[in-house]
């Protein structure tokens, strides 16, 4: 069993400090990790630097990174960049969000969670992969962007730095059985919420 602290949402102005010291101290009590979220107010991202900064060994994740809220080009450029400032202590964890925080928040159609959640993470491991010039072209993400309106000017790209693993690993937010189901098909780990391990076969059948 790997132990992980998670500092879900809170005021990092006026508990930064607190929250620095109880990731040291979960370091040298041996955690896995330490976890950071987002909402509507502060971003995930921000404070995890920090953390990975005052902290040697933990690994630091996300849960979750909105997908939403960001490109899969901008989430993977994130987690290469992370990655490489944290010597390769970075988690990705992602999430699509509910629809108000979709639509509400981030001015985005909440459309098809499992096909839209599927195509960002192909697009994310296709970039830190760095194999060839990104290239998708699906029902969500276009890329590079062939619409009516287009210039024609983009063409595919490859991230330019070398990140430190092709092979970030990759968590997914899920409840739904199908959302579940698809985080065992296509991630790394899972990010549960409103989960009891004792419930685990009456509520997923497994």
């Amino acid at each position: 069993m790997r132990l992980g602290i998670n500092f879900g949402y809170q005021d990092w102005g006026a508990g930064l400090g607190k929250a620095v010291e109880l990731a040291q101290e979960a370091e040298r009590l041996g955690f896995h990790s330490a976890w950071t979220a987002e909402a509507y107010g502060t971003d995930g991202i921000t404070p995890l630097t920090w953390l990975a900064a005052h902290t040697e060994k933990l690994n630091v994740g996300s849960a979750i990174m909105q997908m939403p809220a960001r490109t899969p080009a901008m989430t993977a450029m994130t987690a290469a960049t992370l990655d490489l400032m944290t010597g390769g202590r970075f988690l990705l964890g992602l999430g699509l969000s509910g629809p108000q925080v979709v639509e509400g928040w981030h001015g985005q159609p909440y459309g098809k969670p499992l096909a839209k959640t599927r195509e960002y993470v192909d697009i994310v491991r296709t970039i830190l992969a760095r194999e060839a010039p990104l290239e998708h072209h699906g029902e969500h993400y276009d890329i590079p962007y062939t619409g009516t309106d287009a210039t024609g000017l983009g063409k595919p790209l490859k991230i330019i730095v070398h990140p430190r693993r092709a092979d970030i690993p990759i968590y997914l937010a899920a409840i739904g059985p199908k959302n579940v189901e698809l985080a065992a098909e296509i991630a790394d780990g899972w990010l549960p919420i409103f989960f009891s391990p004792y419930r685990l076969k009456d509520a997923y059948g497994a």
